[in-house]
């Protein structure tokens, strides 16, 4: 199989930023094995270590299976290139309208990551939205939604998504597609692989054409709680090494 060639960043980048690359990769890595890519579209974003106006994020050409530490693009928050890696690709629009938005905005979110899963855009159509049906969903509860106004690449939307967001985890992108945000990649990661979760059971339920069961609105409360990172743990951190090990087993390029 053909691979692309793309020299190390290693010896160019702080140790921190380093560390920052290869938990990045293997995020984009994880999204492919678990089902969540739409092929080259699509972003994750991490903001640099010590470097609060700079945030890493893929080249708009390479499958998220491609992605290594290496090959990720570092820009500042207009869009400017800090540090261009060795491929031919350069940067999705909608990736730095997006991003930098929110890293500008929500100075304690690290991680940014935006899908469109065939369960994601069919939930984000639905009026009801996200519903709270499920333990994994009320983990959301407090879902953020913006309204479909075209592809992202419009600087001018910027203000409405960060208002919208908030200070929520997710965001339903409405006609659109999940966003999930988290003050670090292990996290953010929890974070989308939940929501997505969250959808396929409510599409499962929905699709049996009968009625849905709810619980209290105290016992949502009370579930949505326990899910907050300073409650219990901060869910995402626990998992983070056994998937870099279940990474490592398949596939360790990521780490170039």
């Amino acid at each position: 199989m053909a691979e692309l060639q793309i020299r190390s960043a290693k010896d160019q980048v702080s140790a921190a930023e380093w560390e920052a690359r290869v938990n990045l990769a293997a995020c984009y890595r994880l999204v492919a094995l678990y089902g969540m890519t739409d092929m080259i579209a699509n972003h994750i974003s991490v903001r640099v270590p010590g470097e609060p106006g700079h945030f890493l994020i893929n080249a708009y050409g390479m499958l998220y299976e491609e992605i290594t530490a290496s090959s990720l693009y570092k820009i500042d928050l207009d869009g400017n290139v800090v540090f261009k890696p060795d491929v031919e690709y350069g940067i999705n629009r909608a990736g730095f309208v997006i991003h930098s938005a929110i890293h500008r905005a929500r100075h304690e979110v690290d991680c940014i990551i935006h899908t469109h899963t065939p369960v994601g855009m069919a939930v984000s159509s639905l009026k009801s939205g996200l519903l709270p049906m499920t333990q994994t969903a009320m983990r959301f509860a407090r879902a953020a939604y913006h309204a479909y106004e075209g592809v992202a690449v419009d600087l001018d939307e910027q203000a409405r998504l960060v208002a919208d967001l908030g200070d929520a985890d997710v965001m339903i992108l409405r006609n659109h597609g999940l966003l999930a945000v988290g003050p670090s990649i292990p996290e953010a990661f929890s974070n989308i692989y939940r929501l997505e979760l969250s959808c396929k059971a409510q599409l499962l339920a929905q699709a049996a054409n009968s009625e849905i069961t709810l619980p209290p609105q105290h016992v949502i409360e009370h579930t949505n709680h326990l899910y907050k990172p300073n409650v219990r743990r901060p869910f995402g951190i626990l998992e983070w090494p056994a998937l870099l090990r279940q990474l490592d087993r398949r596939d360790t390029s990521y780490r170039e």
